[in-house]
């Protein structure tokens, strides 16, 4: 089950990390509900984010807790809201968006627009606030 994200993993497709490491990869969504939009996700190939061993599953939520933590400090929020659909890519995943109110995390909103330059901008904001 090879996934959109299973080639940004392998390097085909390019991104705008935030943090990597041997089992998991926090990047910017390119269609962001909000500026700072990011996703967290297994490099192991899990359509299910329920389906991870448990182990696997822990892991996965303590990483998305550091790049959470930088992303607040990066990007002005009331809070940072967590969100995991898992149907519009057939890989686990989580969402982590800042936010302001709660419509902020509403999926039917219409997505932004952020430019290349900027996208690179708010990933190095968020980069070096990692501890």
């Amino acid at each position: 089950m090879s996934s959109i994200f299973s080639k940004i993993v392998s390097g085909e497709i390019p991104s705008f990390k935030i943090m990597e490491d041997e089992h998991h990869l926090a990047f910017l969504d390119v269609f962001p509900l909000a500026k700072g939009h990011v996703l967290v996700i297994p490099k192991q190939e899990v359509d299910s984010i329920f389906d991870l061993s448990d182990q696997a599953y822990a892991n996965l939520w303590l990483f998305a807790k550091t790049t959470a933590k930088a992303l607040e400090i990066a990007i002005p929020c009331k809070r940072v809201g967590i969100a995991v659909i898992g149907l519009e890519v057939p890989h686990a995943h989580i969402h982590l968006l800042p936010l302001q109110s709660v419509e902020d995390i509403n999926f039917s909103n219409p997505k932004l627009t952020v430019s290349t330059d900027e996208m690179q901008a708010i990933a190095a904001k968020i980069i070096v606030h990692l501890k």
